[in-house]
């Protein structure tokens, strides 16, 4: 068995370099990961860029990482070697901040962070918390998984958690990686679903996902049409622009919810008045827990749900990463390792 690896890490802020790595043995509670798939997600820029707070590097980035288990530490039963697993941004907790002693683990005070804190799946090797691990299930090939485990949980967590009944109308603002998969989630939850775009160039799609109406942003005042629509129980802001996000609030029904998934640099602009009058409100949603990145992807499986992905070799990350920065990915970009070239051989054979 060889006894380095190959990484992907963060040398210095905006620096993306494939370096040899020795390989090391899982400590007690974790286990070491052989890498297939690792889904590049844009909130890989404040590892890549080094903004991150308490961010030390050298540090391996990526937080949508699918595996086998190759090795287990002391302590760790659950999980076997061999066994295909997919590790999120949670990648374990505390246990002892108040937010982990009230249960709310997503929101630890001390999280372990893949890509953050630890290293995490730009590698064909990572070491991770076994209390951390989503099971994968065998219909999913590493690749579709991999997005599912940040940009799938965030958006059906999001939906699934905001009280909404099937038939309530519901908006998904922004088609790209996020959106792609809130407006499949949000259709089969069994929501009257529109999609919000820019142009019109994404209507086709956005109704091939599922969407039951397009509003092009460009053209239209979103939060009008919505309200001529009767008004949205739930509007999902997925996408980069804090500009676009604010006015969406007049497009909510009275009690209705703008949940923030995407993370824009901009600032949002809000009026406080249809916050008051008809008691709307704006809230945001991060990712999920280990098992609720498991009820993601049953889901997926049940429904049918795919991200769309490009695919890319470990080896040509920085090139990857740059297209998914510039909104040039349609609609996640993936990097597969030896390995799990090996795994998709074996499965078309």
């Amino acid at each position: 068995m060889a006894k380095t690896y190959k990484a992907v890490e963060v040398s210095a802020p905006g620096s993306l370099r494939v370096v040899e790595r020795a390989i090391s043995e899982p400590g007690p509670g974790q286990v070491r990961i052989r890498v297939e798939a690792c889904g590049i997600c844009h909130t890989d820029a404040a590892t890549v860029m080094g903004f991150y707070p308490g961010l030390t590097l050298p540090r391996v980035p990526g937080h949508e990482v699918v595996g086998r288990i190759e090795a287990l530490g002391s302590g760790v039963s659950k999980w076997k070697i061999g066994q295909r697993v997919g590790v999120g941004l949670i990648a374990g907790e505390d246990g002892v901040c108040e937010p982990c002693r009230r249960g709310d683990t997503v929101n630890c005070q001390n999280p372990v962070s893949s890509g953050v804190t630890a290293d995490g799946g730009y590698a064909e090797v990572m070491i991770a918390e076994a209390r951390g691990l989503a099971a994968i299930p065998d219909e999913l090939s590493s690749a579709e998984a991999a997005p599912l485990l940040c940009a799938g949980i965030t958006t059906y967590n999001a939906l699934r958690n905001a009280g909404l009944r099937g038939g309530d109308l519901v908006a998904v603002q922004g088609i790209g990686g996020l959106g792609h998969l809130g407006v499949q989630f949000a259709r089969h939850m069994g929501f009257r679903t529109v999609a919000i775009g820019r142009g019109r160039d994404k209507e086709k799609l956005a109704k091939d996902l599922g969407a039951h109406a397009y509003i092009d942003a460009a053209a239209e005042d979103a939060a009008g049409v919505l309200q001529r629509m009767g008004g949205a129980r739930a509007i999902l802001a997925t996408g980069t622009s804090g500009d676009a996000m604010g006015p969406l609030v007049s497009g909510l029904a009275a009690r209705g919810k703008l949940i923030v998934v995407g993370v824009p640099q901009d600032q949002m602009q809000l009026s406080a008045f249809p916050l008051v009058f008809g008691g709307r409100s704006i809230y945001g949603s991060l990712t999920g827990t280990p098992i609720d990145n498991e009820d993601t992807l049953a889901f997926s499986v049940l429904e049918n749900i795919r991200p769309m992905i490009e695919t890319a070799p470990l080896e040509q990350a920085a090139d990857a990463y740059a297209r998914m920065m510039q909104g040039k990915a349609r609609f996640r970009m993936v990097l597969v390792t030896q390995a799990g070239a090996a795994e998709v051989r074996r499965s078309t054979h």
